[in-house]
């Protein structure tokens, strides 16, 4: 089968593998999958198997104007990768270039499947602090992902909570929740990262693994982490990543040095995801401190999967769809009060977390997919 994936990041470039690196990548073991390329990050090349398209004109780093000055000539690579591969399926889960897409499918009679993996009004607003801006964004943003819906064959996403969104505003929506590499994520001894990160053997690590960005409310960690270690004189805070789009990492640090903190705040910057477990390993709690409302009741973290897969145990605010999964593994909070006594009590526990997740593996995701596919083309 011949399938074009529109994702909603630089394919080669972006330094956090989504779910469609991950379920794409398995697919194109069997499958010909091509992928048009927005140049709008500048990490180090991934490989891929994938047959990649640069759709490129204007390298502009901000994503606003990146996909603004592209558009025309991404509906152009676009039209020309179905054309000329004879497509049987186009997957997309992008605003502008979804539009493109959609367009261009039905051009030539292709079956689009719109993957929605967050709520894109919001999420696209989320980089900016104007007022403004962000009504203009979201209210903007909340046109073009209707009509790319309403374009769109069969629509697919990543929550229960995003599926009943979805159904609130008139869309019927087949859940395929994100995954985990079980091959990759495991558990696995710490000492070495420890020892590497000058973080003695008996410290109790509380941890942060992926996009240090505002939805997730590392500041008010850093803010009650004087607290927490005058309560535990061993307590060390890891925070393992970078920011993609935003100075969110040096307010951080800035933060932690005002507060007298810097030698018990480990940042590490961007890692190599393949190294991650890793350094997920030190980590004796690990933190999922999703902020915006509007983002709760739809939610379902990859680190849920990640962490869990590695063995730890989490501490969370409260994200329905999350608890929903199930695990004794899991507590959470709701303000500073309840984040303190959850420390406390996890501080003592010490204890591991859930593990086999082989059910939510990527290739169980990439086989859903397949389904869906087939399904569309009568195809296998």
């Amino acid at each position: 089968m011949n399938i074009l994936l529109v994702s909603t990041q630089d394919y080669i470039h972006h330094p956090i593998p989504s779910r469609h690196h991950n379920i794409f990548e398995e697919l194109a073991t069997r499958h010909e999958v091509h992928v048009p390329h927005f140049h709008v990050s500048r990490g180090k090349e991934r490989k891929t198997r994938l047959h990649v398209h640069e759709a490129t004109r204007f390298p502009v780093k901000s994503p606003l104007l990146h996909y603004t000055a592209n558009a025309p000539y991404h509906y152009r690579v676009i039209h020309n990768i179905i054309r000329d591969h004879d497509i049987d399926v186009v997957v997309g889960a992008h605003v502008l270039a979804g539009t493109a897409m959609v367009r261009a499918a039905k051009k030539f009679d292709v079956p689009v499947v719109f993957d929605l993996k967050d709520w894109f009004p919001d999420s696209a607003a989320a980089y900016y602090k104007n007022p403004a801006l962000k009504w203009l964004l979201r209210e903007g943003v909340l046109a073009i992902t209707r009509y790319n819906l309403d374009q769109s064959d069969i629509i697919t996403t990543v929550s229960p909570g995003l599926v009943e969104k979805l159904r609130n505003y008139g869309y019927e929506a087949e859940l395929i929740t994100n995954g985990v590499n079980t091959d990759l994520f495991r558990p696995m001894d710490g000492t070495e990262v420890r020892s590497a990160l000058g973080i003695a053997p008996d410290a109790f690590v509380i941890g942060f693994a992926g996009a240090v960005e505002r939805w997730y409310a590392l500041d008010e960690v850093i803010r009650a982490f004087p607290e927490i270690i005058a309560r535990h004189k061993n307590a060390e805070l890891l925070i393992v990543g970078g920011s993609l789009f935003t100075d969110y990492i040096d307010e951080l640090h800035t933060l932690a040095g005002d507060l007298g903190i810097s030698k018990r705040v480990h940042f590490t910057g961007t890692v190599d995801y393949s190294d991650l477990p890793g350094y997920i390993a030190p980590m004796d709690l690990c933190l999922i401190p999703l902020s915006p409302p509007q983002w709760v009741d739809i939610a379902l973290p990859n680190k849920y999967f990640e962490y869990s897969a590695c063995g730890k145990t989490i501490l969370s605010t409260p994200i329905p769809d999350m608890l929903r999964m199930g695990g004794d593994h899991i507590a959470v909070y709701r303000d500073r009060e309840e984040f303190m006594e959850r420390i406390d009590e996890l501080a003592l526990a010490r204890g591991g977390g859930a593990t086999g997740m082989e059910e939510h593996s990527w290739k169980r995701k990439a086989e859903a997919f397949e389904k869906i596919f087939a399904r569309l083309t009568g195809k296998l």
